[in-house]
């Protein structure tokens, strides 16, 4: 059984970096948030402990101390950049004092490549800080750098839901390959959200002006049903049968009654 700590930068009194309206500490407890889910509801053999899964205050000591008590096989923390507006993109890194060819090296090259291939940001590259969580964890750590968060290009992808989900997918694909993590066997099926289908794109991008008004994201999406297009809003994708039903209940809440749950095998 793998042991997973999942570090949500910053939080409580500590905002982390901010630009473009966003605040650090929420966009990474997002991200980690989706990472522990699809681990829960899509892998069997590992454990994941956070150190924090609201908007609380933890220091960094508590973070690594926690971690070090619950003896963590990996210490994974979330974080998103700022510069001066005008840097952009994704980096991570594991401590100085480490070799590339050392065993966190190794999973820093796993992890990277599989981040980098969903998460449409610049490449800035795998890099070495002497940073406290790196440096502190007894077991071997990385620091992954989303985007930078005063950037209004990568910040308008923060934003999204579909975008901070596959940052996510990225991370736990990189673990999967890392941890020879193994795939329940209930993990075949998805859960799609349906918010309207619409003959006319425009009517299908209104819907999403409207459920975003709500606070829920969604996205158009073009199918073929009966050799006929159209223009499918999602409101949301879950692996687990009961989070997809409590969703669907919220998009109802916001004004669509006649949302529903399409099954898909994967």
């Amino acid at each position: 059984m793998m042991k997973l700590y999942l570090d949500p930068g910053h939080g409580g009194s500590d905002n982390g970096a901010s630009g473009n309206g966003l605040y650090e500490k929420n966009i990474t407890l997002d991200i980690a948030t989706r990472i522990r889910n699809i681990l829960t509801n899509e892998y069997s053999n590992i454990q994941v402990r956070m150190s924090r899964t609201t908007d609380a205050t933890v220091s960094l000591a508590q973070r690594t101390n926690d971690a070090n008590s619950w003896g963590a096989d990996y210490f994974l923390s979330i974080h998103c950049n700022a510069f001066n507006g005008s840097a952009r993109g994704y980096e991570d890194y594991i401590h100085s004092s480490l070799s590339d060819n050392s065993e966190t090296g190794r999973y820093q090259d796993l992890l990277h490549t599989e981040i980098t291939k969903v998460n449409n940001l610049q490449n800035r590259g795998q890099k070495k800080a002497n940073f406290h969580v790196l440096r502190e964890s007894a077991m071997p750590a990385l620091l992954t750098e989303n985007g930078f968060i005063d950037n209004p290009n990568d910040a308008a992808l923060m934003r999204t839901a579909s975008w901070r989900e596959a940052v996510a997918r990225g991370h736990v694909n990189g673990l999967e390959k890392a941890f020879n993590l193994q795939k329940k066997a209930s993990s075949k099926s998805v859960f799609r959200i349906i918010a309207g289908s619409f003959k006319a794109k425009d009517h299908a991008e209104q819907r999403v002006q409207m459920l975003k008004t709500k606070g829920i994201d969604s996205f158009v999406a073009l199918i073929t049903i009966s050799g006929e297009k159209w223009y499918r809003v999602q409101a949301g994708a879950f692996t687990n049968k009961t989070n997809a039903e409590a969703h669907l209940a919220k998009v109802k809440r916001a004004g669509v009654q006649d949302a529903y749950i399409v099954r898909e095998n994967r």
